[in-house]
């Protein structure tokens, strides 16, 4: 199988029980006995669906098809993921009750608040990193001093921190499952006008007792997290783990009519929309209006997804031209903001950078392990 293969036939395995005609394909293909099982493991570990992939076959009854050792790997997987997020869970609530005491209005975001609010059938099919959640510019301040008076502390034993626009830098609790990101935006500088917390907190709901943005919005920004914070409309990648997100959110909204009240940001979303779309194998709920953009970006999106070597070389340009313009953006604030200046002291003076740097350039070697 090759790569594009691999990541479309996992695609459609994870909506076999909500579209029938895949359904249909995916047992055929099973039936065939073709498939590439370590392709699949690797490719749906590396987008973070491997427990969505096994949630999936197991409730469509297609288990019997995969290989007995690969089943009991999935499901030793799944169980752990499962009592992961079950751990998270609680923790949230656990939060999400002291903030509330305390007159702070937490809303849960990403994979933390869908767990929360039941998007998925099984908790065991999302994997998770972090808690996420935004607060008021008011109450942002507040809840930091909180959790941190509540042995919450710097996941970065460091004595100086990037001046993060977005997020507090992350924190952790001794014996807690789950570092903790406190948000007072959701976006970088050139996107927060659009959407930032007035915005979802205008129609924010209340589900199991916490609060969570509206469907529409958690939609928005399942695409956003990839698209603008990983930079995946630079790569013109998808993350499976994102667009599965995606397709269960479109069962219960309207497709993308949200993403009209967007100026910057509607390019990123309808061409990410548009290669859900595709990878799912348009679904009626992924139904997207089309462009040239999206044209021409879905050119390039299966370009990649055709050629191994293509997709690697333009992955590696991209990223270091990424690199270049974002150290280049440091540097240049460095000179009139006075936040970013004694960063970049700190940074450039620290002896474990300088290090970590010489050895990077092979101009030092490392201590061998004793």
């Amino acid at each position: 199988m090759t790569y594009k293969e691999t990541l479309f036939f996992i695609a459609k395995s994870l909506t076999i029980n909500h579209e029938e005609k895949n359904k249909v394909l995916i047992e055929a293909e099973l039936k065939l006995g073709n498939i590439d099982w370590d392709a699949i493991v690797k490719v749906s570990t590396g987008h973070f669906v491997f427990p969505a992939l096994y949630c999936n076959l197991k409730k469509a009854n297609f288990l019997h098809y995969l290989p007995e050792e690969l089943v009991n790997y999935m499901i030793h997987i799944t169980d752990l993921n499962r009592e992961r997020n079950q751990e998270i869970i609680d923790q949230a609530k656990e939060i999400n009750e002291l903030l509330l005491k305390n007159n702070i209005t937490p809303i849960f975001l990403k994979g933390t608040g869908n767990l929360l609010e039941g998007l998925y059938e099984d908790i065991g099919e999302r994997m998770v990193g972090d808690i996420d959640f935004i607060f008021s510019e008011e109450e942002y301040p507040k809840a930091i001093k909180l959790l941190a008076n509540n042995e919450y502390s710097k996941v970065h034993k460091t004595t100086y921190d990037f001046p993060q626009f977005k997020h507090h830098p992350r924190l952790q609790r001794l014996n807690k499952i789950a570092a903790i990101e406190i948000h007072k935006e959701l976006l970088i500088e050139k996107y927060a006008g659009e959407f930032n917390y007035n915005i979802v907190k205008k129609d924010s709901q209340i589900i199991n007792k916490v609060n969570v943005i509206s469907f529409k919005n958690q939609l928005a920004l399942s695409i956003i997290a990839t698209q603008i914070n990983d930079d995946g409309f630079h790569y013109k990648n998808i993350s499976l783990r994102n667009a599965y997100d995606v397709f269960l959110l479109s069962k219960k909204i309207n497709s993308n009519k949200g993403f009209d009240k967007f100026q910057k940001l509607k390019p990123p979303l309808n061409c990410f929309y548009a290669c859900c779309f595709e990878v799912f194998n348009k679904p009626d709920s992924l139904q997207y209006n089309y462009t040239k953009e999206i044209e021409k970006y879905l050119i390039t999106f299966n370009e990649q997804l055709n050629d191994n070597n293509l997709r690697n070389k333009r992955y590696k340009k991209t990223k270091n031209i990424l690199f270049i313009k974002k150290r280049f953006s440091i540097i240049s604030k460095s000179i009139f903001e006075k936040t970013y200046r004694n960063w970049l002291i700190k940074r450039t003076t620290d002896k474990n950078w300088q290090q970590e740097k010489l050895i990077q350039l092979g101009l030092k070697k490392t201590k061998p392990n004793l």
